[in-house]
């Protein structure tokens, strides 16, 4: 009876062995799993930053062209002209300033 209790008490230490051991591993697996997931998740958020970075480098070339367009000395003389009606000064008009 004696030699039956500690077989049973040693199955059921290598038991609860087995078990911490397998808990301790699935836990192990969750952690890699979840670290695993939040790194992807960031590496996504890093890519979507960089194509709006992208698109917002694009629209600022855009908007320096048309900057520059809208800063055209032949455009600004146009405007004057036709819209305004300036004229360029006659020799008698021009004043120096010493």
């Amino acid at each position: 009876m004696a030699r039956k209790a500690r077989k049973n008490i040693r199955k059921q230490k290598t038991t609860m062995i087995w078990l911490i051991f397998m808990t301790m591993f699935i836990a192990e697996l969750l952690i890699y799993t979840w670290c695993r997931v939040q790194c992807v998740g960031i590496g996504y958020e890093i890519s979507k930053a960089a194509h709006h970075h992208q698109e917002h480098i694009n629209l600022q070339n855009n908007l320096k062209v048309e900057l520059a367009s809208l800063k055209s000395p032949d455009r600004i003389a146009k405007i004057a002209k036709n819209q305004l009606g300036l004229t360029t000064p006659t020799p008698a008009q021009v004043i120096i300033i010493p």
